[in-house]
């Protein structure tokens, strides 16, 4: 009782049985036999120690049973709750780590998962682009480029389409369609009893169920992305801004929405639906859109005009992306002093990815030539753009494009208009 071992068989063995009931002593101690001395010949004694024996052995298979089946439930729900963030997840960086720490938790051979994980490396591969290291330690990821001994095992598993243990180490295959895979390299492993190989073989399952989601949500998000830059592009060519302008225009937006502090999907969010911005142009006649001189107050009036069409045709959809774009199409005139268009909104009232997407917007045409203007030179564009600050700009939105402004240069150097993309 003290050291709780439940295991030991007890046979209780007196000169005499006492004045205290059989049934008694079965019923308050843990002994499977209460036998006189002088009754225990060779016969009965052989028989009593196999009886004992036995009954070890029946408590000894039903603990390992209910241990194998408490392992196979915890196992199982950790793979379900591994799946869930797993088809959860929405960029290969962040699902090769998920990957990770769920297989090291699984197969570190000595409980220490965080030097397993540490050890670790994950690769993708396509038929177009190869092998190519998505997660680990740099030197793990140069001896892919390197055909070291790392690569031969991981070339082993793609070639041959599965998982196997070599040395202390486990490699993994997880298949997608189309050819592609995830390759995972893992040091200080553990060999898998049968038990722990099936749960394996149902999580790679899972993993490679993940994958093709993954794969299949990114080529559709890049699908959507190229359309919605190529009709961005042809939109802003009636009016002499080229396809360079939405490019700036949505890695500066990106770029600026990550330096106020937003989420990178959010980020992501704005990068695309900036692309946009000035869809409602294309019901402006050209003699208005590319007149060189000033606008009348009726000419300026019906380019106003823009940026509700914009707003009209996209907040019609359901899908965030469209509805964020229809936003910053409505309001990326706005002004912070209320002094903007088309619906005079002042301050907060502004979206906040229309303030962020309207100090670039602004920045850019400064920056480059239009029907109605040359490009300026930098310094007359900040003293610009430093006098709009609190009227035309969100002061905080201002003075965090400042500190991105070395960044902003490079992204205009690398995507001017007299460049070709």
């Amino acid at each position: 009782e003290t050291l709780k071992n439940k295991f030991t068989r007890i046979v209780l063995c007196a000169d005499k049985l006492g004045i205290m009931p059989e049934e008694t002593i079965f019923l308050e101690y843990d002994i499977i036999d209460y036998k006189k001395k002088k009754s225990l010949d060779k016969k009965r004694l052989l028989i009593t120690i196999y009886n004992a024996i036995r009954a070890y052995k029946d408590l000894i298979n039903t603990e390992i049973s209910h241990a194998s089946l408490l392992f196979t439930r915890t196992g199982l729900e950790t793979i379900i709750n591994a799946s869930n963030q797993l088809f959860n997840t929405h960029s290969l960086t962040e699902f090769a780590t998920l990957l990770l720490e769920q297989l090291s938790a699984l197969l570190a051979a000595d409980e220490d998962m965080e030097n397993v994980r540490a050890s670790g490396l994950v690769a993708s591969v396509n038929m177009s682009q190869g092998m190519n290291a998505i997660l680990g330690k740099s030197q793990l990821k140069e001896s892919i480029f390197q055909r070291t001994e790392l690569y031969t095992y991981l070339d082993k598993a793609y070639v041959e389409k599965r998982s196997f243990f070599i040395n202390d180490c486990f490699v993994g295959y997880f298949k997608a369609k189309h050819g592609n895979a995830m390759l995972v390299y893992l040091k200080n492993c553990k060999p898998v009893n049968s038990l722990s190989q099936s749960l394996l073989d149902i999580f790679s399952a899972n993993i490679s169920c993940a994958l093709e989601s993954i794969i299949l949500e990114k080529e559709i998000s890049d699908a959507q992305e190229d359309l919605i830059f190529r009709l961005g592009g042809f939109i802003e060519t009636r009016s002499r801004e080229t396809g360079n302008h939405v490019k700036r225009l949505a890695k500066l937006s990106y770029v600026l929405a990550l330096e106020l502090g937003l989420p990178e999907e959010e980020a992501k969010l704005i990068r695309k639906a900036s692309a946009l911005h000035d869809l409602g142009k294309v019901v402006i006649p050209d003699n208005i859109l590319k007149k060189p001189g000033k606008l009348t107050a009726e000419e300026y009036d019906q380019i106003k005009q823009h940026s509700k069409f914009g707003y009209d045709v996209l907040n019609n959809s359901p899908r965030p992306l469209l509805k964020a774009a229809a936003v910053i199409a409505h309001q990326h005139h706005e002004r912070y002093d209320g002094k903007g268009y088309p619906q005079g909104l002042e301050g907060e009232e502004i979206h906040f990815y229309a303030r962020i997407v309207g100090v670039i917007d602004v920045f850019d045409a400064l920056m480059h030539n239009r029907y109605y203007k040359e490009a300026w030179d930098l310094n007359k564009v900040l003293e610009t753009l430093e006098g709009q600050r609190g009227k035309h700009f969100d002061p905080e939105i201002f003075d965090a494009f400042i500190k991105i402004l070395p960044q902003a240069l490079d992204i205009v150097a690398k995507h001017n208009d007299v460049t070709v993309d």
